[in-house]
C-alpha cells in the first residue's frame, strides 16, 4: 500500500514540474506577443501617421503592458517555485521514510540524486537487511521455506536433485565449485586477518583443513548466504562465520523485437513401423502445426519397406483434407538408426533459406506455444534450444481407479502424479541447419536406440554456441509400451530398462502396486472391525 502511495506521489510531483514548464513557456509567449494590429492602427489614426504624440502614446501603452505582464509572471513563478519546493520536501520526506522501512522501490533514488559508490554500498546493505540472514521471517506455509545445501571441500549435499543429479555429488560446473571454494577462502582471509579480534588469548591460524562444513542457499531477489563452520582452539570450540553475497539491481542487457512470421520450422521425424502412433502424431500435427500455426514443414525419414504404404496413405489423406502439401517422405533401405534418420532429414533441405530444425519423435505431442518457444530460443550462430519435455506416466496405472480413461487433452496436465520432467533426455532440440552442419551432425557409428542425442548435445556444449536448456510446458512425451532389445550392448540395455522403469509411474504409485496385497489386507481388516462394532 505504501509503495503504491509513494509512486503516486512521485507521479503527481512529475506532473507539477511539467505544468510549471508549460506555464513558463506560456507566460514567455504572452509577454513577447506584440499588441494587436487593430489597436496600433487606431492609435496612429487618432494622432495622424506623422504625429509625435501618437507614437509616444503607443510606446507608453506598450511599456505599461509589458510591465504588467512582467509583474504577473514574476508573481506566478514565485508561487510555483514555492509549491514545487513544498512538494519536493514532501517527496524527500517520503523517500527517507520508505528507505528506513526498507521498502524503497528499486531505481527510485535515481529520481532525486546521482548514484554514487556509497549509494551502491547502501543498497547492498539494504539487501542484507531484507534477506533472512540475521533473523527469520514469517512464512505462509511449510512449502515456502528455502532449504539450505550442505557442502564440504569435496561434496555438496543437495535436496533438489532431479533425475540426473545425485543427493551427494561433487559440483559439476566450474562456477559452482569456484563459488563454494571462494566462500571458504574469503572466510579464511577474514579469520586470519588483523581485523578479526575474537582470539584475544592466543592467535589461531586457520587453514582449509579446519573447515568442517558449510550451509548455503540463495534468495533469488536478494542474494546468497553462506554459514561456514571451522574448528576452534579446542575439541569443543568452533568458529562460525556468516557471509552474504548480495544481488545488485536488475540491469537492462538488450531490448529487441523478433519477427517470427517468416520462420518456418522443419520438423524431422525418424520412423520405422509404428503406424498407429504415427496416425496419432499426424492428428496432433494437423490441429496444431497446420490449423493453428501454419509455418511448418514435415520431413519423415522412414526405415524399411514394411508399412510404408500406410504412412503414405496417412500423408495423402492429410493433403486431401487440409490442402497442406509441405511434406517430405524419405525412404531408407537400412537398419533403423535415429541419428542417421535425423541427419538425413536435416541435410535433405536443398533451398537457400537457413531452415530452423526441430528434431522430434513420433510419440511427441506439441502445442502452438512450444513452436513459438522453438522460434524464440534458437538463433543461427548464437543459440540452440534443448527443451525439457514432460513425460507422461502409464495412464492405466495413473487412472486405475476409473472405469474409463480421460480424453487425451485431459491427460496432458503437468502434475506430480501424471508424469515427470524428462531431464535426462536430449533428443528433442531446435537448432538452425547451418549450426547443425557446422557442428558435425550426428555420429553415424551409433546404431539403434540411445546415445546419439547425448553426443550431439556434448558437441554443442563444447562449442561457443549458447545452449538454452529449460522445461517446456508445451511439449509432452506420450506414454507407450517400451521394449528393450536383447541385442543391445549391456550399457544401453541397462539405460533402456531404467528409462522404462521411470516411465511407468511415480515412486508412490509403484509402491502401491508393490504393497498391493498388504494394503488390501489392511482395508479388509478395517471393514471387519467396523462390522463387529
Amino acid at each position: 500500500m505504501f509503495k503504491r502511495w509513494l509512486l503516486a506521489l512521485v507521479a503527481r510531483v512529475g506532473l507539477i514540474v511539467l505544468g510549471l514548464c508549460c506555464c513558463l513557456l506560456l507566460f514567455y509567449l504572452l509577454a513577447c506577443k506584440p499588441a494587436s494590429h487593430g489597436k496600433q492602427q487606431s492609435l496612429l489614426w487618432s494622432g495622424g501617421t506623422n504625429s509625435k504624440e501618437g507614437y509616444m502614446a503607443l510606446l507608453q501603452e506598450r511599456e505599461d503592458s509589458h510591465r504588467h505582464y512582467i509583474n504577473s509572471l514574476t508573481k506566478q513563478i514565485a508561487e510555483l517555485k514555492e509549491a514545487l519546493q513544498e512538494r519536493t520536501q514532501q517527496l524527500q520526506e517520503s523517500l527517507d521514510k520508505a528507505k528506513t522501512k526498507g521498502i524503497l522501490p528499486q531505481g527510485l533514488e535515481s529520481l532525486h540524486k546521482i548514484p554514487t559508490r556509497s549509494d551502491l554500498k547502501e543498497f547492498f546493505r539494504s539487501q542484507l537487511n531484507k534477506a533472512e540472514v540475521n533473523s527469520g521471517v514469517k512464512l505462509p506455509s511449510e512449502y515456502t521455506l528455502i532449504p539450505f545445501d550442505t557442502f564440504t571441500l569435496q561434496t555438496v549435499y543437495q535436496l533438489e536433485t532431479g533425475l540426473t543429479r545425485h543427493p551427494a555429488e561433487r559440483p559439476g560446473r566450474k562456477d559452482r565449485r569456484d563459488e563454494l571454494i571462494g566462500s571458504v577462502e574469503t572466510a579464511l582471509h577474514v579469520l586470519n586477518g588483523p581485523q578479526h579480534s575474537d582470539n584475544t588469548v592466543r592467535k589461531i591460524t586457520y587453514s582449509p583443513s579446519d573447515f568442517i562444513q558449510g550451509l548455503t542457499r540463495t534468495e533469488r531477489d536478494r542474494g546468497s548466504v553462506y554459514e561456514l563452520m571451522f574448528k576452534g582452539g579446542g575439541s569443543r570450540d568452533f568458529t562460525q562465520l556468516v557471509l552474504f553475497r548480495p544481488f545488485g539491481p536488475v540491469m537492462k542487457v538488450k531490448s529487441e523485437s523478433v519477427n517470427t512470421r517468416s520462420m518456418i520450422i522443419n520438423i524431422v521425424v525418424p520412423l520405422s513401423k509404428r503406424v498407429d502412433t504415427f496416425r496419432q502424431f499426424i492428428n496432433n500435427f494437423r490441429e496444431v502445426c497446420i490449423q493453428q500455426d501454419g509455418r511448418v514443414h514435415l520431413t519423415v525419414v522412414y526405415f524399411g519397406r514394411d508399412q510404408i504404404d500406410q504412412v503414405k496413405a496417412v500423408l495423402d489423406q492429410t493433403t486431401r483434407e487440409t490442402r497442406f502439401r509441405s511434406f517430405t517422405l524419405i525412404q531408407m533401405n537400412e537398419e533403423f538408426s535415429r541419428g542417421r534418420g535425423l541427419d538425413v532429414g536435416a541435410r535433405a533441405w536443398r533451398q537457400k533459406q537457413n531452415m530452423l530444425l526441430f528434431f522430434c519423435d513420433v510419440d511427441i505431442h506439441v502445442t502452438a506455444d512450444f513452436l513459438t518457444s522453438c522460434r524464440l530460443n534458437a538463433e543461427p550462430g548464437k543459440k540452440v534450444y534443448y527443451p525439457i519435455l514432460f513425460s507422461q506416466y502409464n495412464p492405466s496405472i495413473i487412472y486405475s481407479n476409473r472405469t474409463l480413461l480421460p480424453s487425451l487433452q485431459q491427460q496432458l496436465v503437468i502434475r506430480k502424479e501424471s508424469g515427470f520432467w524428462r531431464d535426462f533426455g536430449f533428443g528433442m532440440t531446435c537448432q538452425y541447419r547451418s549450426d547443425f552442419i557446422n557442428i558435425g551432425g550426428f555420429d553415424h557409428n551409433i546404431k539403434g536406440w540411445g546415445m546419439e542425442d547425448v553426443h550431439l548435445y556434448r558437441k554443442y556444449l563444447h562449442s561457443k554456441l549458447m545452449v538454452i536448456r529449460a522445461p517446456s510446458p508445451g511439449l509432452f512425451h506420450m506414454w507407450h509400451e517400451k521394449s528393450c532389445s536383447e541385442e543391445l550392448p549391456p550399457d544401453k540395455y541397462k539405460m533402456c530398462m531404467q528409462t522404462k522403469a521411470m516411465s511407468e509411474a511415480s515412486h508412490g504409485q509403484l509402491g502401491e502396486l508393490f504393497f498391493k496385497r498388504e494394503i488390501e489386507l489392511h482395508l479388509n481388516s478395517q471393514k471387519q472391525t467396523n462390522r463387529d462394532i
